[in-house]
């Protein structure tokens, strides 16, 4: 991988030049405010970054949010930049609790909502943001080739689902001739590799197409801020007590030295981790804060015994 965000590499399956970071926008409008965001968001760019990943449902969780800030924070700095023609802009459809699910008629009004938070004509990337069992998958299917066809999308692709689904939505859009799912967006780190690596990844394999996984580092523990015995003030503190044991700790302990040995943060080899698997383009993180945004941009390219380093380390499971 280069040594900068400006080495591009395309996604498999389209002709998106992307660079080597996908930078998450879920803390946009929840610990990050629009001029904190909107700062990330030209840092990132101006250091070469152009791929950015947001969602309908970002971030509704938040007390007092209604839904669609990190949409609306990026539609302002798009609009206020100007740069729309140099970004890939991915946004999803499912989640959202007033766009619930894959109905053709709630992934086209909720795509036209995404549009015009989002202050655009088109999404380069419209994801499935998770399978909705309770609609045909044709009928999902259909709407986003509808989207596609009409000019306002550019690509579709899943979040979420199983390696069986993922197939099955595939076999519909071949035999439909329907615009095919280009990618996967599924829960994948050093720490979270099942089920992954044996339900998504061989399908994945045999039909070509990428991971671009999410929570690349584990919801920030493999940046290093945690450790035994620290207490850590941070909104996803509660979310990575389950990485908190001896796997974790050996896990960190061996991107410590690794780190060490680059001259590069922590972040930086749990991200290079996820590029040296075959079935993954590009991995999706976020931040808050510019420093943090600092240390997922480095970029490194670790070698065939340094990645089993790691390997070794995460497949040591506590008693």
């Amino acid at each position: 991988m280069d040594s900068d965000m400006n080495g591009r590499l395309r996604l498999p399956k389209t002709n998106l030049e992307v660079s080597p970071l996908c930078l998450g926008t879920n803390v946009f409008g929840w610990s990050a405010d629009e001029e904190t965001s909107k700062r990330i968001l030209s840092t990132f760019f101006s250091k070469g970054g152009n791929f950015l990943d947001t969602a309908d449902m970002y971030s509704e969780w938040k007390p007092g949010n209604v839904g669609g800030e990190s949409e609306t924070i990026i539609g302002n700095w798009l609009t206020e930049t100007g740069n729309r023609d140099q970004i890939v802009l991915a946004s999803k459809v499912a989640k959202y609790s007033k766009r619930r699910g894959l109905s053709a008629q709630n992934i086209k009004a909720a795509a036209e909502d995404s549009l015009r938070r989002l202050q655009t004509d088109y999404l380069d990337i419209y994801y499935a943001h998770e399978d909705d069992e309770t609609t045909p998958l044709e009928e999902s299917l259909s709407a986003l080739n509808d989207l596609v066809q009409s000019g306002k999308v550019r690509y579709v692709a899943a979040s979420n689902y199983s390696g069986a689904r993922l197939a099955e939505a595939l076999a519909i859009s071949v035999k439909l001739g329907f615009a095919p799912y280009i990618a996967i967006q599924n829960n994948y780190n050093i720490l979270t590799r099942e089920p992954f690596e044996t339900d998504v990844a061989p399908e994945l394999q045999t039909e070509g197409i990428s991971a671009i996984p999410f929570y690349g580092l584990a919801r920030g523990f493999l940046s290093g801020k945690y450790r035994p015995g620290v207490s850590i003030d941070s909104v996803r503190a509660e979310g990575v007590k389950q990485f908190q044991n001896e796997r974790g700790w050996k896990v960190l302990a061996a991107l410590e030295e690794l780190a060490k040995s680059h001259g590069v943060s922590l972040s930086a080899v749990a991200l290079a981790w996820l590029r040296g698997q075959e079935t993954v383009s590009v991995p999706i993180a976020s931040a808050r804060t510019l420093g943090q945004l600092e240390e997922i941009m480095e970029t490194v390219l670790l070698s065939p015994d340094e990645l089993q380093i790691i390997n070794q380390a995460s497949l040591i499971t506590s008693d």
